[in-house]
């Protein structure tokens, strides 16, 4: 059941039973805490085709307002088809459908050109001629230097811990990747020395490639502008961990001053929670305890799942590779994207589309529970706050909300995201109560939130 209408308290008729105390969340719409930034809490699209996968979704991908998509720079997109001779067309294309939705592609290097690494083994991971290999890696920055495409990160490498598992054929050893690293990054700066890059975007974070790529970059005074890794769990607070273990290991080597990316993420996709209700709420909680930890930038994996050709990615890697790529994209039942295969938006988008509305400052908002979190803002381009709590739980709660400091008379609407009704009217999974008016100084509201529940207020 969804909220009805209310005055000044919320009520809601509910069969599951609630949790024993309610729980008291404050908002103080006088105490603000900085730039929101909630647009670095943004979007990948995974390395599957050089097909024009997000194209027709352009203008609901530019609804959230993401600062980045991580994009891969895949082999399908034939960047170097013979010696001297550069194919830049297809990629265009892609980078084209980044730039439209508002957004700056982050550039993830993984491809293998064939005349470089003549042989299909992702075990080999180092060039033929590593003087080739950067003046290749120079003409793809400067291609989109000269452009003008405002790219400003590049990524060196995939998942390079597990290779062809990871969906690029690459698998290095500590040794190989700091020298691999080394090369790339010395050609991305000289193309563009206003660029920042970093890696390994590592599979498992505690994989020795990182400790060795901070030892190589600290000893050496290699350029490190930020690091990378992915993680796919049901726990936002497994998530929340890797951050901090990543900043612990940032500390041990404050000469370099890199920022943390957490550029693939997701629920766990093996395992999956499948209450409907649960990952859209994942998202929140997730995001909520990424810039509590202070994460810099995430990029949640991925926008829009999609068929895979299995000829397409056996010209690069080996048949078993080939094949585990094809049967997990083309015959597993998918969770990762906002997007499904048949173009539809599934009910995570819209939390994004809430969240996308926490622009502006953000305001203080505290709870006595920790499983009820939200954010709240001060959006001075519209003139407007905005307000949003959830709960990341599979018990029903009682919330009493104390908003304090109210700077004037306001009409108010809350909105409940609703994960379970059919179709995707944005008026059905963003289901609107009847506007009240609150005035100005301190209120109190109540509100019952079911199982994984997620809200939003606006203000105006």
């Amino acid at each position: 059941m969804r909220p009805k209408a209310f005055l000044l308290s919320i009520l809601v008729s509910v069969s599951v039973p609630l949790l024993a105390q309610p729980v008291q969340v404050s908002v103080g719409f006088g105490e603000k805490e900085g730039p929101m930034r909630m647009e670095r809490m943004a979007l990948g699209q995974g390395g599957l085709s050089e097909e024009p996968m997000i194209a027709s979704r352009v203008t609901e991908i530019r609804a959230l307002h993401p600062g980045i998509i991580r994009l891969f720079v895949s082999e399908y997109y034939d960047l170097l088809p013979k010696p001297g001779t550069y194919h830049f067309k297809t990629l265009d294309s892609m980078v084209t459908s980044v730039l439209l939705t508002g957004a700056k592609p982050l550039m993830s290097l993984c491809f293998k050109p064939k005349l470089l690494f003549p042989k299909i083994d992702q075990d080999i991971v180092e060039p033929t001629d590593y003087k080739q290999w950067e003046e290749l890696v120079y003409n793809v920055v400067k291609h989109y230097r000269d452009r003008k495409a405002g790219i400003q990160y590049w990524e060196v490498g995939n998942e390079v811990d597990i290779g062809e598992d990871g969906g690029t054929p690459y698998r290095f050893k500590p040794e190989s990747y700091a020298r691999y690293y080394k090369h790339t990054v010395a050609a991305v700066l000289r193309a563009d020395p206003t660029a920042k890059v970093g890696g390994p975007a590592l599979a498992w974070f505690k994989s020795p490639i990182l400790p060795a790529l901070l030892e190589a970059c600290s000893k050496e005074k290699l350029p490190l502008h930020f690091v990378s890794w992915h993680h796919y769990n049901n726990s936002p607070q497994v998530i929340r961990k890797q951050i901090d273990y990543v900043l612990d290991l940032l500390k041990k080597h404050p000469d370099l001053k890199a920022e943390t990316i957490m550029d693939e993420w997701n629920v766990d996709l093996f395992n999956p929670i499948l209450d409907p209700r649960y990952q859209p709420c994942y998202v929140a909680e997730t995001i909520w305890q990424m810039k509590d930890a202070g994460l810099d930038w995430s990029c949640y994996y991925q926008i829009r799942d999609w068929y895979v050709s299995y000829d397409t990615f056996a010209k690069v890697f080996s048949p078993s590779g080939a094949a585990f790529m094809t049967r997990w994209w083309n015959r597993q039942a998918q969770f990762s994207g906002l997007i499904d295969y048949q173009n539809q938006l599934r009910p995570a988008y819209f939390t994004f589309k809430l969240l996308s509305r926490m622009a502006g400052e953000r305001l203080k908002v505290s709870s006595s529970s920790d499983k009820v979190h939200g954010f709240a803002t001060q959006d001075d381009q519209l003139q407007m706050h905005n307000m949003m709590l959830w709960n990341f739980s599979d018990q029903t709660v009682e919330v009493e909300m104390s908003l304090n400091d109210l700077p004037k008379k306001m009409r108010t609407r809350h909105i409940v995201l609703d994960a379970t009704g059919a179709g995707n009217d944005e008026n059905h999974r963003l289901r609107p109560d009847p506007f009240i008016q609150l005035n100005p100084g301190n209120q109190k509201l109540t509100v019952k939130l079911e199982p994984w529940a997620v809200h939003y207020w606006s203000l105006e």
